[in-house]
């Protein structure tokens, strides 16, 4: 894959920020743009087990997809508290996804605040992702193409970014926002998967305080280099492309992928996955 480093600043006005950022829909790390919050100070996995200790909270691992699984389900639960002993303890990859601060610890919303980047963010979607040493999320990009800001607390993480121009060598899963699960992005294997060597994309690590901006509809694969945790906030997709693919995939592309996974069960997911292989190798003429 052909990697470049996202750019980093240490902060930056909202002027800046849409002129060459948000405009040209290129990604950046804003290295110290919140450190006057109190969660920059307080958010750390101690705090969470302190104000979250009791709460149940759903988990996620690598497994492959299933058919049996639902829409973003769960593949586990477990308390707030035993979760965070046991990201301490040893590596895992259990992970959190999708957590909603409003809704699971109101109190949480007092430790920070909505920044003026230039566009508007939904405020009742600020969304937790917590994951142990080495666990990872499958290359992906949001249902809602969002623009999304990555706050990040406690650790360290890679992040690994590509533009919507580069599906035709990710392997990308029809019916779906996922790529082939069996790629390791953090060392992918060329002779099984050559169209990678194609790819063009982003690359970084993130730290404490850091702030990630990931532009509409980005690809985007993360891995916790250590135990740690983070906070989205979003931006609906201001152009009319990807906004209409957006609508389509909330409103059709979900349920017709449900409902086949019904109706043809672990087939469906079979076939999505060869396809995958067989429509990457034609359109690149590696058959």
């Amino acid at each position: 894959m052909q990697l470049q480093q996202i750019d980093r600043v240490k902060t930056i006005s909202k002027e800046d920020f849409i002129k060459n950022y948000f405009k040209p829909q290129k990604p950046v790390v804003i290295e110290r743009f919140v450190e006057d919050w109190p969660a920059f100070k307080k958010w750390d996995l101690d705090y969470m087990a302190k104000v979250a200790g009791d709460k149940e909270v759903p988990l996620y691992d690598n497994r492959p997809v299933s058919h049996e699984d639902g829409f973003n389900e769960a593949h586990a639960t477990m308390k707030m508290s035993e979760y965070i002993a046991l990201l301490k303890r040893e590596p895992t990859k259990y992970r959190i996804f999708l957590w909603n601060i409003l809704k699971e610890v109101p109190q949480l919303q007092e430790d920070y605040s909505y920044p003026d980047f230039g566009i508007k963010l939904m405020k009742g979607l600020p969304m937790l992702f917590f994951g142990g040493e080495d666990s990872y999320t499958f290359m992906h990009y949001d249902i809602d193409l969002a623009n999304i800001f990555h706050f990040h607390f406690h650790g360290k993480k890679e992040v690994i970014l590509f533009d919507q121009k580069q599906n035709d060598y990710l392997y990308k899963i029809p019916h779906s926002l996922i790529t082939r699960e069996d790629i390791d992005f953090a060392n992918p294997d060329y002779k099984k998967w050559p169209a990678l060597k194609q790819a063009k994309g982003f690359k970084t690590h993130l730290e404490h305080g850091n702030v990630l901006y990931m532009p509409e509809g980005y690809w985007h694969y993360m891995r916790y280099l250590t135990p740690g945790f983070s906070m989205s906030l979003r931006a609906i997709a201001r152009n009319p492309k990807n906004l209409g693919k957006a609508v389509y995939n909330i409103m059709v592309m979900r349920h017709f992928d449900t409902m086949m996974r019904k109706w043809k069960g672990q087939d469906w997911i079979d076939q999505k996955n060869e396809k995958a292989i067989t429509r990457t190798n034609a359109k690149l003429g590696l058959d």
